[in-house]
């Protein structure tokens, strides 16, 4: 997953494409699992544009969208936020959600 911008996750919802934002912060324990899960279910669906943000550096998004824990995964289709996860079950949980669409 590359590291995204504010910039470059409006970009990515502007598209009008299904895109998700994984957002963590580093000293979060959960947030370690999470990001495992989800470097697997990004192998899983290679179409899909998948970005990350430590929370720390985009606290707008943090207002903008009312994030109230990390690890949260923002999806977006048709250019608006469509699903907001807080709890990452499993990757097969991850990989049905998001590969809603896809193709």
């Amino acid at each position: 997953m590359e590291e995204w911008s504010k910039e470059q996750w409006i970009a990515a919802v502007q598209s009008g494409k299904k895109v998700a934002f994984y957002l963590y912060t580093p000293m979060c324990g959960t947030c370690a699992v999470a990001s495992k899960m989800m470097m697997i279910v990004e192998q899983l669906l290679p179409k899909l544009q998948i970005g990350k943000a430590n929370l720390n550096f985009v606290e707008e998004i943090a207002l903008d969208y009312e994030i109230e824990s990390v690890p949260c995964l923002l999806v977006c289709d048709g250019g608006k936020v469509t699903e907001k996860v807080y709890a990452f079950q499993s990757v097969p949980f991850l990989y049905e959600l998001l590969k809603k669409s896809i193709d």
